[in-house]
C-alpha cells in the first residue's frame, strides 16, 4: 500500500515545471499516477479511454500488418501500450519532448515503464514532434559517446533531418497517432498551432503511406472548423466521441478522437 500522496519526481523543463505525483484513491484503495505541467493536469490514470481509444481506432482499419506507428506524446504510456498490444504492429516509435518523461518510463517509475522500455519492437525517442513532423528543427550542442544521454542527444541532433525517426530521415508510417495538446485550439506551446492548419497537416500526411491514418487525441468536443481544414488534406475523415466513467464528478466524461486517411494507391 502507498503512501497517500507522494510527489515521485519534479523537474525544471523548457516547457515549465514538470511533476510525477502518485496518490492513493480513497475508494478503491489503488495507486492513481499523475502528470502535471505547472498548474495543469497533462494525465491521471484514472483517465486512460481516450488514450487507448486513440490507438485502438486509429488502427482499426488498417490492413494487416507489420504495422509502423509512431506516437507523438507518450505521458504514462497508455497509447504506446495499446498500439504494441495490437499483433500487427511490428515496429513503434515514441515521440516526447521531454527527456525527463522518456526517464521516468526508463527506470520504471510509471506502471507500463518497463514494459515499453523493454519491448523490442518500441524505441522512445526525445525530440519534439511538432517540428520533427515539420522539418524545422535545428541540431546543435556535442554528442556524448555512449549511454541514455548519447541516445538522447543524438535523438535531438537527428530532429534536424525531416521525419518522426532520427535514424531514417524520411520514414513513412501507417499510422500516426498524436497526443499532446489538449485540443488543436489549446495547445501547450504556441509552436505547436501550426500543425493544425492546412500547411502542417498536409506536411504530416506527407509521413504517412497511402491508405495511413492520421488519428488525433483531443479533450474538447468535436470541433468543426478543424474538421473542415482535416478534410481538405485528408480523404477521409471522422470524429469520435469516447464516453467514459468520471469517478471524481460524478456521471460520464467525454474525449474526441479524429481518425484521418489518406488515400490509398
Amino acid at each position: 500500500m502507498s503512501v497517500r500522496f507522494e510527489e515521485i519526481d519534479w523537474r525544471s523543463t523548457p516547457m515549465g515545471e514538470i511533476s510525477l505525483r502518485r496518490r492513493r484513491h480513497p475508494v478503491s484503495g489503488e495507486d492513481v499516477y499523475e502528470v502535471k505541467l505547472g498548474d495543469e493536469y497533462l494525465m491521471s490514470s484514472l483517465f486512460t479511454e481516450g488514450e487507448v481509444e486513440l490507438a485502438r481506432l486509429g488502427l482499426a482499419e488498417l490492413p494487416e500488418g507489420p504495422l509502423d506507428v509512431a506516437v507523438g506524446g507518450l505521458g504514462l504510456g497508455y497509447t504506446a501500450r495499446a498500439a504494441l498490444d495490437d499483433p500487427r504492429v511490428g515496429s513503434l516509435i515514441v515521440v516526447d519532448a521531454l527527456a525527463e518523461v522518456i526517464d521516468w518510463h526508463r527506470r520504471g517509475l510509471v506502471p507500463l515503464g518497463a514494459g515499453l522500455a523493454s519491448d523490442p519492437r518500441c524505441r522512445l525517442v526525445r525530440g519534439d514532434f511538432f517540428a520533427m513532423a515539420a522539418g524545422s528543427a535545428a541540431a546543435g550542442g556535442p554528442v556524448p559517446a555512449d549511454g541514455p544521454q548519447a541516445e538522447d542527444a543524438r535523438d535531438a541532433a537527428g530532429e534536424a533531418a525531416r521525419g518522426l525517426d532520427p535514424e531514417t530521415p524520411g520514414r513513412r508510417f501507417h499510422a500516426i497517432l498524436l497526443d499532446v495538446d489538449h485540443s488543436p485550439r489549446h495547445v501547450l506551446h504556441p509552436g505547436h498551432a501550426a500543425l493544425y492548419g492546412r500547411e502542417g497537416l498536409t506536411a504530416l500526411a506527407e509521413l504517412l503511406y497511402p491508405g495511413g491514418v492520421f488519428a488525433l487525441w483531443s479533450n474538447d468536443p468535436p470541433d468543426s472548423e478543424f474538421g473542415s481544414v482535416l478534410a481538405e488534406v485528408f480523404v477521409e475523415t471522422a470524429a469520435h466521441v469516447v464516453d467514459f466513467d468520471n469517478p471524481l464528478q460524478g456521471g460520464t466524461a467525454a474525449n474526441t478522437v479524429y481518425v484521418a486517411h489518406t488515400r490509398a494507391e
